[in-house]
């Protein structure tokens, strides 16, 4: 079976995320550890114990998704005799793929995340913006209804995740306006999301200018596996392209459905979903229904692997 890695963003973060991992692997919790020393202060706690609302501040969610998914990967790869043709991460989870695929340091990936979320939550006051789930709609039509609900305003898909599930983002009343005047074409299910910011739209420009002069001061070594990215659907493996492709990232939509077709056209039979949460992999069976799916982010998920699940 050819595998590809792929790791979860925003959204899959809950209270005792990696604790179990914690307390049965040493590289776990020493990855936790490390987590803690990077960022200076106890996000091992947070992740194992909560509070869940201080969990879901942007600028909590991002570090603590990201040192789950990498304390869940290095002790697959130290338990498994396993190997990724290609790694992809949604949206935050590209940089746990990054980190994985040996461009990023651990320490540095923890600190631009945690920057990101700051600047992401500062770059349009809360209320202003909004997101939105519109299901069972065709790309094509769904720029053609953001196109009418702008009105001046910003409105645009955000998230392609799988067929029929399309995400916009942009001012919170011309996502609205989209709503209604999807409902009016007949997508019932066209629902507001209870997000804090309108992520991968061009509200987020601000966001995008300060993590790009963040990234500056971060070093990218090569990369080991080639990673599917987000902005183009298809592998980089050049270690000079990282930083442009993660700051267009933040207003470009996440072109999860097309990566998902391309690994699967390219050879990749297995998805191994790696943190927490099971939503990737949820998406990888609506968009490649044949393709095999895994999850490890517990002691189980990581005992099957290590099995040789084939």
């Amino acid at each position: 079976m050819s595998y590809a890695f792929i790791f979860p963003g925003q959204g899959s973060q809950h209270a005792g995320m990696g604790r179990e991992l914690a307390e049965n692997f040493k590289t776990a919790a020493r990855t936790f550890e490390e987590a803690d020393e990077a960022l200076g202060f106890k996000l091992s706690t947070l992740c194992f114990e909560g509070p869940e609302e201080d969990l879901k501040l942007t600028a909590n969610t991002q570090p603590a998704i990201l040192a789950a998914s990498v304390a869940a990967f290095r002790v697959l790869k130290e338990e498994a005799t396993l190997s990724a043709s290609f790694m992809a991460g949604h949206s935050l989870g590209e940089y746990s793929a990054l980190v994985a695929a040996g461009a990023l340091d651990f320490a540095d990936a923890l600190r631009t995340v945690r920057a990101r979320g700051t600047f992401m939550q500062e770059a349009v006051p809360v209320g202003v913006g909004g997101m939105a789930a519109i299901l069972g709609v065709e790309p094509q039509l769904l720029q053609e209804i953001c196109a009418e609900a702008a009105q001046g305003e910003i409105v645009s898909p955000a998230n392609f995740n799988s067929p029929g599930q399309i995400v916009i983002a942009g001012h919170a009343t011309a996502v609205n306006r989209a709503i209604e005047i999807a409902k009016g074409k007949g997508f019932r299910k066209a629902m507001p999301l209870p997000v804090s910011a309108p992520f991968h739209c061009a509200l987020m420009k601000p966001a995008a200018d300060r993590l790009a002069a963040t990234l500056e001061q971060v070093a990218v070594s090569p990369l080991v596996t080639p990673v599917v990215t987000n902005v183009e659907a298809k592998p980089n493996s050049d270690a000079a392209r990282v930083k442009p492709l993660l700051v267009e990232q933040v207003c470009s939509p996440v072109l999860w459905d097309a990566s998902v077709q391309w690994m699967v056209a390219n050879g990749v039979t297995g998805f191994v979903e790696i943190g927490p949460g099971k939503v990737l992999a949820g998406l990888v069976k609506r968009i490649a229904k044949e393709a095999a799916t895994f999850n490890v982010q517990d002691v189980a998920g990581v005992k099957a692997m290590a099995g040789g699940v084939e």
